[in-house]
């Protein structure tokens, strides 16, 4: 199994100080920090662009993990590298072409992941999974932070990890100390927690009961 890495969003966070918030979780012991950019199209909500996230890159000292919930990923991929993206993740329902969208992504510097919503298949990737040096699995229907894990999504973990091999597998939706446990053994590395990090009293704590799931 890689290493285990936490990765707040940013979108439970409270908005009128996010560089402060992302600095705290980042002291807090928080490995990535992860950027949800909505269009109001792909989801039902609309976040954050590349300007927002050029100006939170002065205040992250580790990874930004972008994950693009937008209809049209390949028109916004360049202005999320130039605004200082380490890894840039997009939905395989929406792009026309996700191995050109892959490339494309690599060749701006970026690592490239690829997300499969809950209702879509493990199978989708099967001809992509070779090229990506991530997958993230929605744990919940994308679009709002604070829902409840779907258990389903546990075979897709396991599935997912078996195509994989020893590169990250990330999860993001209703991820706290105890569902942290369940995917952590179905092979996830990477925990995306909003609502569970942001909303404790500690952030250290939340951060910490997530590193230590599965001890």
């Amino acid at each position: 199994m890689p290493e285990l890495k936490i990765a707040p969003s940013i979108l439970a966070s409270d908005f009128s100080r996010l560089g402060e918030e992302i600095r705290a979780v980042i002291d807090a012991g928080a490995d990535w920090i992860h950027v949800d950019v909505m269009d109001g199209h792909f989801t039902p909500n609309i976040t954050i662009g590349p300007p927002v996230v050029a100006a939170l890159r002065q205040h992250c000292s580790v990874p930004m993990d972008v994950h693009l919930m937008i209809t049209d990923p390949d028109a916004y991929i360049k202005d999320f590298a130039d605004a200082g993206a380490d890894i840039i993740s997009f939905h395989v329902e929406a792009a026309k072409h996700p191995h050109r969208t892959i490339s494309r992504i690599k060749e701006l510097g970026c690592q490239a992941g690829i997300v499969l919503n809950p209702g879509t298949s493990h199978d989708d990737i099967e001809f992509l999974v070779d090229s990506v040096d991530m997958v993230l699995i929605m744990t919940v229907n994308p679009g709002f932070g604070g829902q409840s894990f779907i258990p389903e999504m546990v075979r897709k973990i396991q599935y997912v990890r078996a195509m994989l091999g020893d590169r990250d597998l990330e999860v993001d939706g209703g991820i706290d100390a105890t569902t942290a446990r369940t995917v952590i053994d179905a092979g996830a590395n990477v925990l995306v927690a909003g609502s569970y990090v942001y909303r404790n009293p500690s952030y250290f704590d939340a951060i910490e009961s997530l590193k230590t799931a599965n001890v």
